[in-house]
Parts: structure tokens; C-alpha cells; sequence
């Protein structure tokens, strides 16, 4: 009897054949995309009924006419986002092109409110797989997306973090000046490769066929810093449509959203951020509302959440239709059918 494959390669066997049999049940489909949507907007709801009394009391307003120009930028920010990952991809040696870039990167975007993130990765990687890519190398490029993304939004942050009011007289508050080094020795080809190689060894997988330049992760920083620009202008609409956001706090509303997205990744386990992006955007951009009203800063995350989501939703739409007028597309089995359903010709549960 021949001796067993150690417990992380058998772990990696198993990874590796994930994704071959997406979800067949439409119940189970309806019931995670209900599910979803009563968690997001059942948050949001909550937030806003809780906070209803200090939100009158500051004077909050609605003016509809600001979210226009929000609607026109932010799904830019979604647009660049994929164009990110297809340099990421062209800097690992794929080049997948700029139209499927977006479809592999948008179609599964709803799957992050999925907790844990898991059904995002893998329809990324089966997507990717669909076109050339070795899973292990989008799998590598997902892990260079959001290490350059919290980088970027670090560097981006970093500042009015330092200057918020809550953490005046904390030194403390300077550490996150260690973090922007830190980041970007980590993804220097050698430091990151060795790591790399030496993880994916401990899980029976081949090492990378590439790794990122130093120059490469020094340009897609500056590309991932400008989309946080691009980010700042649209969410900075939003909160002027429910307060009276002066216009050089712009780049603090920004930043507010930038340190939202990292708390986020520290938490997986909550689906895209949900509620812990949003409390600490309150939190943050607190100090750009007259009065510092932590109550307002709830108020305009709760709005920048749900116009995040509608464009989300959008994006991700039109990202699908490109793909199948494109002949290609995939079916993760939670907003479309699955392989064995359209064999069997029953409809979308989606």
C-alpha cells in the first residue's frame, strides 16, 4: 500500500478540480440571490431607522441631481478595475484582451455578496480558464489585484488618515506610513516569487510561470491610484446629494472610501465588505461633514453602498450581454444555469 500524498497536496487535488459542477438547483440559486439582496438592503434599512433621529437633527437633504454625474463615473471605476486585472494578466504573460478582460472580471462581480468571497474567485478562474489561463496564474493574478489595490488605497489614504480627528495626539497613527514600504517590498519579483513558489509547493501545485517586474508593480500602482481618483469624484456625487459636502473634502471622501476597502479585506468572511466597509467609511468620512456628524457619515454610506450596488449590477449585466454577443461566456449556477441545465433545456432560475 503506497503512502498517502501529504494533507495540503491533497488539499491542492481537491482545489484544483473545484469549479467542474457549478450549483444545479434553481431553489438554491433564488435562495442565495434573495438572501443577498435582504442582507444588503436589510443593512441598509437598519442603519438608517437607527440613525433617523441625529440624521434630522443635522439636516440632511436629498438632491437627486448629484447622483447623475455619480451614475456617469463609477462604473468607470468598474471598467478600469478589469483593465487593472488585464495588465496584471499581460504583466503574469497572458494576454486575454481588453473585451474579455471585462467580461472575466465583471460577469461574477455580484458572487462577492456571497460570504467569503469564494464563488467570485472561482468564477474569475474558471472564466480565465476559458481563456488560456492557467488557474494557478489567476489565482496568482487575484492575489496581485488586491495586494497593489490595498497598497494603492493606502498610499491614496494614507494622509487624511493621519489627519482624521479621532487620532490626533496618537502617534500610533503614523505606523500606516510602514505599511506603503512594506506593501511594495512584498510584491518585488523577489520577494514575491519565492513566497509564492513556496506556498503553492506546500500545496502539491507548480511554481509561477511568471512574476510581475518591479517596474510593472510600480506602473500599476500609479494605474490602481488614478482609479481611486476616478472612485473619489463619484462618491464624493453621492454624498453631495444627501449633504452639504464641501468641494475641497473631495479627496477626503475618497480616501474615507479607500480605507473602507481595505477593512474589508481583512475581513473575507463578510460578503464584499458588507458592513464593515461601510462602518468605517462612516467613520472616515465623518470628518469631511459639517459637524462631524458620525451620523451623517452613516447616511452617506449607506447611499454610496446602494449606488455602488445598482452600478454593480449594471456592470455586471452588460459585461454578460458583451459576452455572449462576444460567443463566449460562463454559467456559474447562481445567476445563470449551469452546463447540465441548458444540456436539459430548463430554463434560468436567475
Amino acid at each position: 500500500m503506497g503512502s498517502r500524498p501529504p494533507l495540503l497536496h491533497r488539499i491542492g487535488e481537491a482545489g484544483a478540480r473545484v469549479g467542474t459542477r457549478p450549483p444545479r438547483s434553481k431553489r438554491l440559486r433564488l435562495a442565495i440571490q434573495l438572501g443577498v439582496a435582504l442582507l444588503i438592503f436589510g443593512f441598509l434599512v437598519l442603519t438608517v431607522v437607527s440613525q433617523w433621529s441625529e440624521i434630522q437633527d443635522k439636516g440632511a437633504h436629498f438632491h437627486v441631481v448629484w447622483l447623475i454625474p455619480a451614475f456617469l463615473a463609477l462604473p468607470l471605476f468598474y471598467v478600469f478595475g478589469a483593465l487593472g486585472w488585464d495588465l496584471i494578466l499581460r504583466g503574469l504573460g497572458h494576454r486575454v484582451g481588453v473585451g474579455q478582460a471585462q467580461v472575466a472580471w465583471g460577469q461574477p462581480i455580484l458572487a462577492r455578496y456571497v460570504p467569503g468571497s469564494v464563488l467570485y474567485v472561482l468564477g474569475r478562474v474558471l472564466l480565465s480558464e476559458r481563456l488560456g489561463v492557467p488557474r494557478r496564474t489567476t489565482v496568482a493574478s487575484i492575489v496581485y489585484e488586491q495586494a497593489i489595490s490595498a497598497t494603492s488605497a493606502i498610499v491614496f489614504s494614507a494622509y487624511f488618515l493621519i489627519i482624521h480627528p479621532d487620532l490626533e495626539g496618537k502617534p500610533l497613527r503614523f505606523t500606516v506610513l510602514l505599511l506603503i514600504p512594506l506593501a511594495v517590498t512584498l510584491l518585488h519579483p523577489k520577494v514575491f516569487a519565492p513566497l509564492a513558489n513556496r506556498l503553492l509547493g506546500a500545496f502539491g501545485r507548480e511554481p509561477l510561470p511568471a512574476v510581475i517586474s518591479a517596474r510593472g508593480v510600480i506602473g500599476l500602482l500609479a494605474f490602481y491610484l488614478l482609479n481611486w481618483g476616478v472612485i473619489t469624484i463619484g462618491t464624493y456625487c453621492v454624498a453631495r446629494s444627501v449633504s452639504n459636502v464641501p468641494a475641497d473634502e473631495m479627496l477626503r471622501v475618497g480616501s474615507a472610501q479607500a480605507l473602507g476597502y481595505v477593512a474589508a479585506l481583512a475581513t473575507l468572511v463578510a460578503p464584499a465588505g458588507l458592513g464593515i466597509r461601510d462602518a468605517v467609511f462612516a467613520w472616515a468620512v465623518k470628518g469631511a461633514v459639517p459637524g462631524g456628524s458620525f451620523a451623517i457619515g452613516s447616511l452617506i454610506a449607506i447611499a454610496v453602498r446602494g449606488v455602488l450596488t445598482v452600478v454593480e449590477v449594471i456592470f455586471a449585466a452588460a459585461v454578460t450581454m458583451l459576452g455572449r454577443r462576444q460567443g463566449w461566456s460562463i454559467h456559474t449556477g447562481v445567476l445563470h444555469p449551469s452546463p447540465e441545465e441548458e444540456a436539459a433545456g430548463e430554463p434560468s432560475g436567475g
